[in-house]
């Protein structure tokens, strides 16, 4: 598989390591970005990396919850250029969309986008080309969640990520402001600490057998450490793995606002608080663009295409 320059400053970004050595991982893995990544953290050159290309382009991740329904939606809508993304016509028609998932519950994006927009008559496809017109940038929904039950939501730098987390409690409590604070501080951690997992029996079992395999390389690659006694790599190695779930399990995170707490252990903290039940059953994280490849405008040959 062939690889350009471009490919070595992109696993450059995601790794943090030299161009020669990105260079170096990439012709030993035939081009492939996933195995090169593997390559440079055998060698104990790169840290473990989430599996999150580079955020690109523009528009808005909206995360909204309708309390009274019980229904939780974050979507993403895609605009051309981050100027469009701040326009109150494009901000007020994510925002309907996020309310006519709530209502229609669509089973897709295609489904959506013949759905009525919340309202109005038109579709939201309808809608959407005329805002096309009107604003002169192509725009697209791109993808959606919708849950229901007890939803707690927060949103980032203006749409630039959206988080969902549910909960399971009563209605009493989630009607709390201590339960409303709580909510929102764990989505908030989130959107900063990006986590992989809930929690460590979320991990798919073959990522825990993959990061023991990496784990065993880099103890092979350095002299000092394979040389040590069969049972105390095996130590360090289940050492290492508890630390991958600290990093990547959401409960098992230090909770950001305050490092006495775990996240599991700051909810189980309000839970007494508030004399009920509250446990985290999943979470939700858009971030705008990711995955997207940003459109690249060159200056010098829009000119030249002018003349």
């Amino acid at each position: 598989m062939a690889f350009t320059a471009k490919d070595v400053q992109a696993l450059r970004e995601k790794t943090g390591v030299g161009m020669m050595d990105c260079k170096k991982a990439l012709v030993a893995s035939d081009g492939d970005m996933d195995k090169a990544i593997d390559f440079l953290r055998e060698k104990g050159l790169a840290a473990a990396t989430k599996k999150a290309s580079r955020i690109a382009a523009e528009g808005m991740v909206l995360a909204y919850y309708d309390e009274a329904a019980k229904v939780g939606v974050v979507v993403e809508v895609n605009s051309e250029t981050d100027f469009v993304a701040k326009n109150e016509k494009f901000t007020t028609f994510v925002s309907n969309i996020a309310k006519t998932i709530v209502a229609e519950n669509p089973a897709d994006v295609a489904a959506l986008n013949a759905t009525k927009l919340a309202g109005g008559d038109k579709t939201v496809e309808e809608v959407r080309q005329e805002l096309v017109l009107s604003i002169g940038e192509n725009m697209n929904v791109r993808r959606f969640e919708r849950v229901e039950g007890v939803v707690s939501t927060y949103i980032h730098g203006g749409g630039t990520v959206g988080v969902m987390v549910m909960f399971d409690t009563d209605d009493a409590a989630a009607a709390t402001d201590a339960f409303k604070t709580m909510g929102k501080d764990v989505a908030m951690q989130i959107a900063a600490m990006n986590p992989l997992y809930l929690d460590q029996a979320s991990v798919p079992a073959d990522v825990i057998d993959h990061e023991k395999e990496i784990l065993m390389a880099q103890i092979k690659e350095d002299p000092k450490m394979s040389s040590k006694p069969e049972k105390v790599i095996e130590g360090i190695i289940s050492g290492k793995i508890k630390k991958y779930y600290k990093e990547n399990c959401l409960v098992e995170q230090e909770f950001v606002k305050n490092g006495d707490f775990t996240v599991a252990g700051y909810i189980e903290s309000v839970a007494k608080e508030l004399g009920a039940s509250v446990k985290a059953t999943g979470f939700i994280r858009y971030a705008k663009g990711e995955g997207l490849q940003k459109r690249e405008d060159n200056f010098a040959d829009e000119v030249a295409s002018m003349m």
